[in-house]
């Protein structure tokens, strides 16, 4: 049932307090861990020994185990309700994923004991052998429901469209859906058909409010926009509990995106919660639901936990990830260049205007193919991790930059379809995602209140040392990631017109690497290659 909210009034009533026959609900929810294990720094990347010892490290599992632990332990005893949800993306994101690909997944999430999780688009970065591996070593349900998986041999009948919780006595449904365009961000394969959203998700609780269900919360992993679409369209949603979109919502920080929970409005007289806890696991969600004894929502509240030095890394947990990380701590150690200043590549920036980052690895992927007739760099901004911290650059620093194990790829395309590509890098600019092209090579403005096809404007090439307009016809050298070279992100137009591709070079981690090394001491910067108007 939807929670009544008819006006400010009846807001603050219900606030009053809970009477005997109401059922109150604790959920604790984390989404976009995105792999890590390791406790991050003020940039979301591995935090060092320095800087833990400072007290400046947040997050890693230790410490979300401590939190979770503790809330759900003292909350119990006090005769509350608790379930522990993952709105997903678990993969990808650190060499712990890159060695171990979802088993250190597995292994920290059962123990922690999480009730369930939400298929994220990452969890198909390894194609459906990665979500099976995963579902296969977890011992709590995996759902998503708009994915039709009955041609899919391998996860066929392995990930649920919805999944019922009890505790204390109710039942309380969940559903959940993945954001249709992970055909693009990620690798489901053909046989992974994904419906639409909305309807999928009204499906679905019209399948649990038949069984009785009257306490139902959807799990999404769609992004905070879209989960407010799903909150007002959606009949029977209590709540939702959403992922993707890494946005950070606070109940008292003004910094904060949007408020904890965000309330939308259904039009027919209630109001749903909407909540998110950012990502890499910095902060910890906790969800108060208090609901009446016919299974209406009258209130709900609660807020983002900052998970900073004042939570201590759960003693077994932390041993645990010391001795998964032994392997790759050589790896990860190695100096391999050096920075004289911050290098930004955080999300906001990287998905909505040049970036420090797209600069550094869009110079050293053409750096490193200029003698090869290519002119052109492209590189998506959602391929970009992290950030780098000035002084000593670690390979481990820059594979949490680029985590994918990505290639270079070159072809060779028309100014036309170049053109094509950056309309496509700017055509979801709203939702901030990471299709948004970085450049070398290549100067362009664009629009973002245009109509979407027509943002991009003032392309030009570098031709002789000089800066001349893109022509249509003409031919061009282009390097870009493998992975956009075969359409991820949307470039289908350069799998489907990029000629003579190459999509086997370096890894771009070592490329980037490399150029920095060559450099010296790497200077961050920007020069108004990407302008906005």
């Amino acid at each position: 049932m939807s929670a009544r909210f008819l006006s400010s009034v009846a807001v603050l009533a219900i606030c009053a307090g809970p009477a005997a026959a109401e059922y109150r609900l604790h959920v604790l929810h984390i989404n976009d861990m995105h792999s890590r294990i390791e406790a991050i720094n003020k940039f979301d990347s591995t935090c060092d020994a320095e800087t833990e010892a400072k007290g400046e490290c947040f997050g890693g599992i230790a410490r979300l185990a401590t939190k979770i632990t503790d809330l759900r332990d003292s909350l119990t005893a006090a005769g509350e309700n608790v379930i522990v949800l993952d709105a997903g993306d678990q993969f990808q994101g650190s060499l712990y994923y890159t060695t171990y690909k979802g088993a250190e997944v597995a292994e920290f999430m059962n123990a922690i004991g999480f009730d369930a999780m939400a298929v994220g688009n990452h969890e198909f970065d390894d194609g459906p052998e990665g979500l099976e591996g995963l579902i296969g070593k977890v011992n709590f349900p995996i759902v998503s429901g708009n994915l039709d998986l009955s041609r899919s041999a391998l996860l066929k009948g392995k990930v649920a469209d919805h999944t019922v919780i009890e505790v204390g006595g109710e039942k309380i449904g969940i559903v959940s859906a993945l954001a249709t365009d992970t055909v693009d961000t990620a690798s489901p394969g053909p046989d992974v058909i994904f419906q639409d959203e909305i309807d999928a998700l009204s499906a679905d609780v019209a399948t649990l409010e038949a069984e009785g269900v009257t306490k139902i919360i959807a799990l999404t992993h769609v992004g905070y926009k879209k989960d407010q679409d799903i909150a007002a369209a959606v009949p029977g949603l209590d709540a939702v509990v959403g992922g993707h979109s890494h946005t950070y919502l606070s109940a008292s920080d003004p910094d904060r995106e949007g408020a904890y929970p965000t309330w939308v409005d259904t039009g027919n007289g209630s109001m749903v919660p909407v909540v998110q806890a950012y990502a890499y696991s910095k902060y910890l969600g906790h969800l108060e639901l208090i609901f009446d004894d016919a299974g209406t929502l009258i209130h709900a509240g609660g807020d983002t936990i900052l998970l900073d030095a004042s939570v201590t890394p759960d003693p077994q947990i932390a041993a645990r990830v010391r001795e998964m990380g032994a392997p790759i701590e050589a790896l990860k150690t190695k100096v391999v260049a050096a920075a004289s200043a911050d290098i930004d590549g955080s999300r906001n920036s990287c998905r909505a205007v040049e970036c420090q980052m797209g600069n550094l690895v869009a110079e050293a992927m053409l750096d490193r193919v200029k003698d090869q007739g290519v002119t052109i760099a492209i590189q998506n901004g959602g391929g970009l991790r992290a950030s780098i911290e000035a002084g000593e650059v670690t390979m481990g620093e820059v594979l949490t930059v680029l985590p994918f194990q990505n290639t270079l790829s070159t072809f060779q395309a028309t100014g036309e379809t170049i053109v094509k590509a950056l309309e496509n890098g700017v055509s979801q600019y709203d939702e901030a995602a990471g299709r948004f092209a970085q450049v070398a090579g290549l100067k362009y403005s664009f629009d973002p209140a245009a109509p979407v096809g027509a943002r991009v404007s003032d392309v030009l090439v570098a031709d002789g040392g000089a800066w001349v307009p893109i022509e249509p016809g003409r031919v061009y050298g282009v390097v870009t990631n493998n992975y956009v070279r075969m359409g991820g992100d949307g470039y289908r137009m350069f799998a489907a017109d990029g000629m003579n591709a190459y999509d086997f070079g370096p890894d771009l981690a070592d490329v980037t690497a490399e150029y920095m090394a060559r450099l010296g001491a790497y200077a961050p910067f920007t020069d108004g290659r990407i302008m906005r108007k």
